[in-house]
């Protein structure tokens, strides 16, 4: 297993131990409270439209050396996955497996109302679909003014914002959150090269590409010197060797060439091209949601996922600051690394560990309420903000 896990020092005593789960269609994630912190999170590869006997294997190596949790929050984006004829299917047998793996075990399933049984969820499976975006936004919205959350994952992009306590997306399924540009189908890992563009400027001409899935996003930011290597947990296009030479032999592909008839420098400059491209997509989403005009113009992005590094030139063509999740957390080193890749698997975590049960179920918000909310808190006299971690660049290369 690659250097997946953090282990922080054992706190004095033993605690309880909460689980939180991200049920993701090529990934499952997991982070894992003991004493109400977070004492491990991990990744691992789960190609789940392969079958449900992978979900099982990705328990297997997930939880491998964990202690049994006594309770257990999730939420999940996997019931997407071809292996199921629809969205209500795939919640529904995801959350049969879920609770078989861990039964006698209090479970919360996070849902767009908050959490729910897994008996209302099993009613409702088309409020838990794809939910997990909400789980991060709603942790944040409860530690920052207003923000946006900008979560740039291995095949997606969720853009959400925040004001006043209240998440004010206004989508809340797939394809109301794509017409909304609050999710942009755009990742740095899995994302095939062709999706970035249809044509590339290459040798001094315009060049169409070819219609096949030669080389992906991995290949673009490998050869930029961006993609931290262990985010990248799927075999390679062409099933070759996840290095430099074999990242410009693929995207150079994508124009017809080869390595060797073309330079590495070359495969460099035509990555850019590529980054540049899907940079620009996001970017058009970004100044969707906030051409609203509903978020103050202090308002941060709020970096999040394997491309974290991206936001930063987000946050500047914006002209908007930017934090980092794990920053805002109050997450170093290896922890903070892995919490923004499990953004949802640890926000689910952090927010069942502050559930009350004589909570109302949490309400979304109209985003300009939100907004006016978030204003009025501000400017009201002897008021409290919200904590505000001070400004914290993502780092222009993961470590």
């Amino acid at each position: 297993m690659k250097d997946d896990t953090l282990v922080l020092p054992r706190a004095p005593g033993s605690g309880p131990v909460l689980l939180g789960l991200d049920l993701g269609g090529a990934h499952l994630k997991a982070a894992l409270l003991v004493e109400g912190e977070p004492r491990a999170i991990r990744e691992v590869a789960c190609r789940l439209w392969e079958g449900l006997d992978r979900l099982e294997a990705a328990f297997g190596e997930a939880l491998a050396d964990w202690p049994s949790p006594e309770r257990v929050a999730l939420t999940m984006t996997g019931e997407l996955v071809d292996l199921f004829p629809d969205r209500r299917s795939g919640v529904l047998q995801l959350l049969a497996r879920a609770t078989a793996r861990f039964p006698d075990r209090p479970i919360r399933v996070w849902s767009a109302r908050g959490f729910l049984d897994p008996e209302a969820a099993a009613a409702e499976p088309l409020a838990v679909a794809s939910a997990n975006w909400l789980a991060t936004a709603e942790l944040l919205a409860r530690r920052l003014a207003a923000g946006i959350l900008v979560d740039i994952g291995s095949t997606t992009t969720d853009l959400v914002p925040f004001a006043g306590g209240r998440v004010c997306a206004r989508g809340f399924d797939d394809a109301a959150r794509l017409a909304e540009g609050e999710l942009v189908y755009h990742g740095v890992v899995r994302t095939p090269a062709l999706a970035f563009l249809e044509r590339a400027p290459f040798r001094g001409r315009l060049v169409g590409l070819m219609a096949e899935r030669f080389a992906t996003a991995a290949d673009v930011y490998r050869l930029l010197g961006l993609l931290d290597e262990d985010f990248d947990r799927h075999p390679a296009a062409d099933g070759g060797p996840k290095t430099v030479a074999g990242s410009a032999r693929r995207l150079l592909r994508m124009v017809g060439t080869d390595l060797g008839p073309a330079s590495l420098a070359e495969a460099r400059a035509l990555a850019a091209v590529f980054a540049e491209a899907q940079l620009r997509r996001i970017a058009d989403g970004l100044s969707l949601v906030l051409s609203r005009g509903e978020l103050p113009a202090e308002a941060p992005l709020v970096a999040a996922g394997c491309g974290a590094f991206l936001v930063e030139e987000l946050a500047r063509r914006a002209r908007r600051p930017h934090l980092d999740l794990a920053a805002l957390l109050g997450l170093e080193g290896e922890c903070a690394r892995w919490a923004r890749v499990a953004a949802p698997a640890l926000s689910v975590a952090l927010l069942a560990r502050e559930e009350k049960t004589d909570q109302p179920e949490r309400r979304t918000a109209s985003p300009r309420a939100a907004a006016s909310s978030a204003r009025t808190r501000r400017n009201a006299p002897g008021s409290r903000r919200s904590v505000r971690a001070p400004p914290h660049s993502a780092p222009r290369k993961p470590r």
